[in-house]
């Protein structure tokens, strides 16, 4: 779901799980999953034979322990990264401060861009040694173990970089303030705030005057009252 802040709604709503399982960053974070899977499991199970004049276990690729090593070690990294951004992408939508949000993404952003890079540097140095290594029974053995490793790490190339894409696009959206601001401002943000009720009383300066009267009384000093001619 595409939303107004960096690729996610208002902090707080509830996430769906069909609809976060088919999002295009899920699939592709589960599919790179899977790669590094098969690169580092292919290594590990099958990486490792005996030469034709030593029993000792020695990397497939041309004996060189350090692509087995490097392979290994790109790949377990890569699966665990894809188990917690996922993770984090669960809990992406709770994340209420727009800089921790701005932060994860960028977080993304340069790991998915640097695994990528990784990840070619694994294809050419394990393909590089696969070419190199010398004909043997355990090589012809456990050759599609170490084809499988170098195919998908040619494959994760391809996951991890569109990862990138994605998370450049979520930066690119950037943020919608209005999604974290409160009800009792107006729309407007040039507006000004509501002005105090007054009521509907208007109080002036005018002070009272009594009714005129059509004749005048005179008061006697015994409190009669003579009318006046």
């Amino acid at each position: 779901m595409e939303g107004a802040s960096f690729g996610a709604g208002r902090a707080g709503a509830a996430v769906d799980p069909v609809e976060f399982l088919k999002r295009p960053q899920t699939i592709l974070r589960i599919v790179s999953g899977i790669f590094s899977i098969v690169v580092f499991a292919s290594i590990i199970n099958e990486g490792y034979i005996n030469s034709d004049k030593s029993p000792v276990l020695r990397c497939i690729y041309n004996s060189n322990e350090g692509a087995c090593n490097y392979g290994i070690a790109i790949g377990l990294i890569a699966f665990l990264a894809c188990i917690f951004f996922l993770a984090v992408d669960l809990y992406f939508q709770q994340i209420s401060s727009v800089k921790d949000r701005k932060r994860v993404v960028l977080i993304d952003l340069g790991f998915s861009g640097f695994w990528s890079f990784l990840w070619f540097v694994a294809f050419c140095f394990l393909a590089n040694q696969w070419q190199r290594t010398p004909d043997s029974k355990g090589a012809r053995q456990d050759g599609d173990a170490a084809r499988a490793a170098i195919a998908f790490s040619f494959f994760s190339i391809i996951s991890w970089v569109a990862l990138t894409i994605k998370a450049f696009q979520r930066y690119r959206l950037g943020t919608d303030m209005s999604l974290f601001a409160t009800d009792q401002f107006p729309a407007d943000p040039n507006a000004g705030y509501p002005s105090y009720p007054t009521g509907s009383g208007v109080e002036t300066t005018e002070t009272y005057q009594s009714p005129p009267f059509s004749e005048t009384l005179d008061t006697s000093p015994k409190g009669y009252q003579v009318p006046a001619y």
